[in-house]
């Protein structure tokens, strides 16, 4: 069995229409005409689906964000923030908060004017924008963040009706028998209330949709009733609500508007939580229950699917919903901290109900309010989980809860379970902690995405929202990850790490990671990175210390040459590895017609875990194909500086893909219909054009590495410790003109640095490296060395010694004290380069060829010095027979060979 044979011919199916068309219906196009009239899918203009009906900026997107804004802290939670923080921490607290939710709004705008937004809101935009695995960690943790925030909702629409109907709630029952209070009586209202917000979601988001209005309009209806209240209600005492065990007294000061109790109300006298035990409240913990005032914000994003216009309804539905909240934050606190004692606040947080001149419109405020808003998160989770679901980026786990209806209706009950789980937790402020991490969480991203957008330069970055800029994307980013850890450090890195994670587990499981077709910021980042640093990468600064190999193998056939690129690839050492193939051909106007094999070519790549680029070239012939390989690959100063080429022999091919016991099996390469990608060659080169191949590669200041028996390697015994009494060989020795000198010279150094590469490589370590030296024929090339450093009056073993110590190269030197003799050829020396191949003796290659063979008997891989190529080469055929006939009697029945011609000095002594 031979190795790969001349693996530069061409396939014989160059014109084979039938693969062409397996090739384009494996890749799932057509492909689009030479004049650019095929056609693209764009998004835009995707088909709705029948009977789901699509709503406008103020009712699928204001409405839900001004309502999952004021959820629970409008109506239930002003008091515990006055009263704690004061009015100034208060300010400065809101004020905080929508800076960050300021920018990430001006982020989310940028983002949904870029293109067309589909079901999923902020998830679709980050996943499309980041690549599947971040953007699938991050959506995992925003549906997390939406069932939180609903739990918080329902859980504080429970504590409203306990608040007004329960057995001392007064306000509304006066002395009839109210609803019982407990953690389970209050667990049940919460399952309650859940299972109607299930029912609504089941009948759809857009019946939703449709009532937001009236209870938009309600809520805002008994906003204003409040206000009113704090100009109309008398000064007078309050009680304190029924949930209130910590405190004594019975009854607190309502002043109306005065400036005395406004002053006593500036700063912050944190005391404790009655609704959580008696626990003290800290700055943290204030600042954790108000930013679930503004984590409503992505409310109108999540409803992308059903929205019109997402790009138009999206920013202008935020934005005003924003400008609203904010204004009525700053108005609440400033008449709540003119109006309530201190007392009052701290120890009843629902003081609107009482001072209210009709205490039933707070009531009905508190219901709707934290009702719609825990509604609204939980069709928001739902479409997340849909997104995640469609996107395939947890598999099979996800597929049932993908709705062909336009309703997800698995997804919603799956939110509703997770939501009936987290209202197990009996404390309100102590889910809002979870929830303001997992939404901030979610801010960073979507910041993250545009900064990396903008940084990055991508030319289809063209968001027709002009107020954003990448300082606002830094200052949300900063914002968030500095708010996070600065407030709840423990939830924030538990919040990174779940994070972290997910990136990790999606990377290497999720399907969608291998090929989402969605693009991802960080290809566009390195992209940029990488061509600024390719600029700064200077050929003309390179040195020698810092040389690395930078091969460039060219293949007609990988099914043949399988071990030689996971060879090759080792080889590198962290250098440049281009796989190069040649098809002859011609554009005829139809089209490339290597376009479609190149994606095979990356799938080989990955097949055999190589680290290597592609390149492909059409020519008329191979030798022009090779010579445009050899001149053209690579970039600015990564550029191949030696090329590899199978040698060409009558040996039979072994299919690699194909062979039962080969470790490179593989169907991934055989098509319908019997054909095959990368099948074998029908005819292989000449000869003539072969050696004229090597001929080029030289002449253009390439190193060249013929690889014969490379059929024979098996790359998993390398690795095994019973390998390790084998080893790596490198004959220093010019087989037709041999010199005691040759192992000093520059062409013998660069196959034993190749050699101690592959010797350094993971897997060959345990193999040891072996030197062989001739000292039984006369000198006759120069000293290379300095003579200071290796004096040439010492034994050439000796010499050897001190250049490998001094080239920190461990090797065993084996000198071959008698060389065949080239009888009859007293004046060979005298004989140039043609008349060496027409008068080489076959018995002295046959000699040679034994004396490797035996000594090189247990080697895995052998190095051996390439004789160069005729000067006639492109003249004579001859030569170019004699040449190929001289190396293939000096390679015969050896291990797997390397002909090896270096011309570049890549080895140092110094520093």
């Amino acid at each position: 069995m031979a190795d790969t044979l001349d693996p530069l011919s061409p396939s014989t199916n160059d014109s084979s229409p039938g693969l062409m068309n397996i090739l384009r219906q494996r890749l799932g196009r057509t492909p689009t005409g030479a004049n650019g009239d095929g056609y693209v899918e764009f998004g835009e203009f995707r088909s709705e689906q029948s009977g789901v009906k699509k709503v406008g900026t103020f009712a699928g997107v204001f409405c839900p964000v001004v309502l999952s804004m004021f959820s629970a802290l409008v109506f239930i939670r002003m008091g515990y923030l006055i009263g704690n923080a004061g009015l100034l921490v208060t300010l400065a607290q809101f004020g905080m908060a929508y800076l960050i939710v300021g920018f990430t709004v001006t982020s989310i705008c940028a983002i949904s004017t870029n293109g067309a937004v589909e079901g999923g809101g902020v998830y679709f935009m980050i996943s499309r924008t980041l690549g599947p695995e971040f953007g699938g960690a991050i959506g995992t943790l925003f549906f997390f963040a939406n069932v939180v925030s609903s739990a918080l909702c329902i859980s504080a629409c429970a504590e409203a009706m306990v608040e007004n109907f329960g057995d001392d709630g007064g306000y509304l029952i006066g002395s009839s028998p109210g609803l019982p209070s407990g953690y389970w009586y209050n667990f049940l209202y919460r399952s309650a209330l859940n299972a109607v917000g299930l029912g609504v979601s089941l009948a759809g988001a857009s019946l939703f949709a449709s009532t937001s209005l009236a209870i938009w309009l309600t809520t805002i209806v008994c906003l204003f009733s409040a206000f009113l209240s704090f100009f109309i209600t008398a000064p007078g005492q309050i009680e304190k609500p029924a949930s209130n065990t910590i405190v004594n007294a019975t009854n607190f000061t309502y002043t109306g508007l005065s400036s005395v109790t406004l002053r006593e109300n500036l700063y912050p006298n944190y005391s404790r939580d009655y609704t959580a035990d008696g626990e003290f409240v800290d700055f943290a913990s204030v600042f954790g229950v108000l930013f679930t005032g503004v984590t409503g914000v992505m409310a109108g994003a999540n409803m992308s699917g059903e929205l019109k216009n997402p790009s138009l309804n999206i920013p202008r539905g935020t934005l005003g919903a924003l400008l609203l909240t904010a204004l009525t934050y700053l108005s609440l606190s400033l008449l709540t901290a003119a109006t309530c004692s201190r007392e009052l606040l701290q120890n009843n947080y629902v003081y609107l109900l009482p001072i209210n001149i009709w205490p039933p419109f707070i009531a009905v405020g508190m219901l709707t309010a934290t009702f719609s808003a825990g509604l609204s998160n939980l069709i928001g989770a739902s479409r997340v989980l849909e997104a995640l679901a469609k996107d395939d980026i947890f598999g099979f786990l996800l597929r049932p809860m993908v709705s062909r209806s336009g309703n997800p209706v698995l997804a919603v009950i799956a939110s509703w379970l997770l939501v009936q789980f987290a209202i197990m937790a009996d404390s309100l402020n102590a889910i809002a902690q979870v929830n303001s991490v997992l939404f901030m969480t979610s801010y960073f991203a979507i910041n993250l995405a545009c900064l990396g957008l903008d940084l990055a330069s991508a030319p289809n970055f063209r968001p027709t929202f002009k107020q954003f800029s990448w300082a606002s994307s830094l200052a949300g980013l900063v914002g968030c990850a500095g708010v996070m850890f600065f407030t709840r450090a423990g939830y924030a890195a538990g919040a990174a790490l779940a994070c972290c994670g997910l990136v990790l587990a999606l990377h290497f499981l999720s399907p969608a990671a291998a090929d989402p077709g969605w693009g991802s910021l960080s290809q566009a980042l390195i992209f940029h990175q990488v061509r600024k640093y390719l600029l700064l990468l200077d050929p003309r600064r390179q040195h020698v210390k810092f040389w690395r190999p930078q091969m460039l193998l060219l293949v007609a056939s990988p099914r043949h040459c399988a071990p030689l690129i996971d060879f090759v690839n080792d080889q590198k050492k962290g250098g440049l590895f281009v796989l190069g193939h040649v098809r002859v051909g011609e554009l005829d106007g139809s089209g490339d017609p290597l376009s479609d094999e190149h994606k095979y070519w990356l799938q080989l790549i990955d097949h055999l875990k190589v680290k290597a680029f592609v390149e492909l070239c059409l020519c008329e012939s191979v030798r022009g194909g090779a010579a445009q390989l050899s001149r053209l690959s690579g970039l600015g100063a990564m550029k191949p500086d030696t090329v590899l080429l199978g040698f060409r022999d009558q040996a039979p091919h072994r299919d690699f893909f194909r062979d039962p016991s080969s470790p490179y099996k593989t169907s991934m390469f055989d098509l319908e219909g019997g054909e095959v990608v990368f099948p074998a060659r029908a005819s292989k080169i000449s000869v003539t054009e072969y050696v004229r191949i090597v001929s080029d590669v030289l002449c253009v200041g390439k190193n060249v590495c013929l690889c014969r028996h490379f059929h024979k390697l098996d790359m998993e015994a390398i690795a095994k410790r019973s390998s390790s009494s084998r080893s790596i060989d490198v004959w220093l020795v010019e087989p037709l003109r041999p010199s005691r000198e040759e192992p000093f010279s520059v062409r013998a150094l660069f196959a034993l640095q190749l050699a101690a590469v592959v010797r350094s490589a993971r897997g060959w370590t345990r193999l040891g490296l072996r030197v062989h030296i001739i000292t039984g024929v006369s000198t006759t090339g120069p000293l290379s060395s300095s003579p200071d450093q290796l004096s040439p009056g010492r034994p050439v073993t000796e010499r050897l010694e001190q250049l490998l110590k001094m080239l920190r190269i461990n090797a065993t030197i084996h000198p071959v004290p008698e060389w065949p003799s080239l009888e009859g050829s007293h004046r060979w020396a005298d004989l140039d380069d043609d008349q060496v191949y027409q008068r080489v003796p076959m018995n002295y290659l046959q000699k040679v060829n034994s004396i490797i063979k035996a000594r090189s008997s247990e080697a895995v891989v052998t190095f051996i010095q390439l004789p160069p190529p005729p000067p006639s080469v492109n003249r004579d055929d001859d030569i170019c027979n004699d040449y190929l006939k001289t190396l293939d009697e000096l390679t015969k029945d050896l291990s797997p060979t390397i002909l090896v011609r270096g011309l570049k000095s890549v080895t140092s002594t110094s520093l």
